[in-house]
């Protein structure tokens, strides 16, 4: 074995066994403090202007965060919120607010059955009971009002999100209005 190789392969080896940083719960729940007035002491927001954050995933969370960070996605709070944010902070406050359980925010039961029919162009992302997936959030529980806002966002463009632009632009207000009362009526896990 030449040399080269075997540093090539000592080093591949050691970037195999050496585990990455663990995301640090409690480091996440300190840090939280500051997002407890828009998002609720434990994840869940007491206010129809802001997102549950309870629930959510990893996966998710982690890339919002980096995008409010970036500034690729925008609004002006969340862009002063995250700027400072180190990577190990953006992951402490994922696994912190992952973990926390989520909470139904109710909806108008009539327009919930009619979100209901038209929410299967949404699960194949979102999941079966839109529990969220991976990368994709979970919208089980948001408030309607949340959901409808972002719809429309997604639906004029002033959020971007390619497959959600197209999907929005096919809904009429009174879908939007169905689907966001039918996600919240979800019981979340």
């Amino acid at each position: 074995m030449n040399t080269t190789y075997k540093i090539g392969f000592s080093f591949i080896l050691a970037l195999l066994v050496i585990p990455a940083q663990a995301a640090d719960i409690n480091a996440g729940k300190n840090r939280s403090s500051a997002c407890m007035g828009c998002h609720g002491g434990n994840g869940v927001s007491n206010s129809s202007l802001f997102p549950s954050l309870a629930g959510q995933s990893r996966a998710y969370l982690e890339t919002q965060l980096k995008h409010f960070r970036s500034g690729e996605r925008s609004n002006a709070t969340m862009n002063a919120m995250a700027k400072d944010l180190k990577d190990a902070d953006i992951q402490n406050l994922a696994a912190y607010y992952s973990g926390l359980p989520g909470k139904s925010a109710g909806g108008d039961a009539s327009l919930a059955r009619a979100g209901k029919d038209k929410a299967a162009m949404c699960m194949g992302c979102h999941g079966n009971e839109l529990q969220g997936n991976g990368q994709f959030p979970k919208l089980a529980g948001q408030h309607p009002e949340y959901i409808s806002k972002q719809l429309a966002d997604f639906k004029n463009g002033s959020r971007k999100a390619g497959q959600m632009n197209a999907i929005a632009k096919t809904l009429s207000e009174d879908d939007i209005k169905a689907l966001a009362e039918y996600a919240g009526s979800l019981k979340t896990p």
